[in-house]
């Protein structure tokens, strides 16, 4: 039997046997997470942990074992304190790279289905509403020729904007920093100001990333600055937007309809009154829940868990600085 002890916060849909042969494997099986006390109890006896952007792994979870490696399934590491684990000398692997085409793909579902107004259509024709082809019925807005403004112009934005282009719309990007003379002229889209990006976008799409620099970044003056027939789309983080503003701005009208597949927090209360409005749509953060993609960040965890366990480097590691 493996000698290395391992614990999974989740069961992934691959890899669980390559783990295995070089490792005695728990897979914590609930569906909610396991909670902090659980986390702190199983720490004591284990050298890897494979955990989600849902599990807070800081200091304290850190100093009560002594592990090997953490891999987490995600690209983001907001839950996971990296500088005390840098401290110790403990590896944190991600997977980076591997759900942009996902997460753009999903940006556009929600987009479309939001303008369109799909979810309300399907909702109504179910009720027994649907009586006869009526001219005024479910109206929405054209997504082509439309401008379109994308709020963090990283790797997930600019696969929006590219396809953003097959719908011929004017696309509006802010960022931190602008981009090089030729990706935007590569991608077809202008750098402005975000309080001009929200005053002309008819669509406005969020890919930034959590953290103090971006927490509640969308509030009452964003959206006051925002058209009444905008659509605001948000597959970042549920931080970025902060709650109270958004049911305002869509019970007073103050834009025209939103999709989201993050909230804050998550998952989103029973009781939210964001759950009374009809146009809003909320996804379950799904946005990279393609079996491809899902499958391919399992094994990319793996790989860091088991690279981890052998004191081999990292494939995918945040914090390569151990290494020096």
């Amino acid at each position: 039997m493996p000698e290395a002890q391992v614990f999974l916060t989740r069961h992934l849909p691959v890899g669980l046997e390559q783990l295995q042969q070089v490792a005695n494997v728990e897979v914590w099986t609930e569906r909610q997470p396991p909670p902090y006390d659980v986390l702190l109890k199983k720490v004591k006896a284990i050298d890897g942990l494979l955990c989600l952007l849902t599990d807070r792994i800081d200091e304290q979870l850190m100093a009560a074992g002594n592990l090997k490696v953490i891999s987490q399934v995600a690209v983001g590491y907001d839950n996971i304190d990296v500088a005390a684990a840098t401290a110790r000398r403990i590896p944190v692997g991600h997977t980076p790279d591997v759900l942009t085409d996902a997460t753009a793909d999903f940006t556009w579902a929600l987009l479309m289905a939001a303008a369109r107004r799909v979810v309300e259509a399907d909702r109504f024709t179910r009720k027994g509403l649907w009586r006869t082809w009526e001219p005024d019925l479910l109206l929405g807005p054209n997504i082509t020729g439309a401008t379109l403004g994308i709020v963090g112009f990283g790797r997930i934005g600019q696969a929006v904007a590219r396809r953003a282009k097959g719908f011929d719309m004017r696309i509006l990007y802010a960022s931190t920093y602008q981009w090089e003379p030729e990706l935007e002229n590569s991608l077809g889209v202008e750098f402005v100001p975000l309080e001009q990006l929200l005053q002309e976008s008819d669509f406005v799409t969020l890919h930034t990333p959590g953290g103090d620099d971006t927490y509640h970044l969308f509030s009452d003056r964003q959206f006051d600055l925002m058209k009444p027939e905008a659509i605001l789309i948000n597959t970042a983080r549920g931080t970025v937007v902060d709650t109270d503003s958004l049911y305002r701005a869509l019970a007073n009208g103050k834009i025209a309809a939103a999709a989201v597949d993050v909230t804050e927090p998550e998952p989103i209360p029973n009781d939210s009154p964001l759950l009374t409005l009809d146009n809003l749509i909320i996804t379950p953060h799904i946005g990279s829940a393609s079996r491809q993609t899902r499958s391919k960040m399992a094994k990319m965890a793996i790989a860091n868990l088991i690279a981890g366990l052998r004191g081999d480097r990292l494939p995918y590691c945040v914090n390569p600085e151990i290494y020096q």
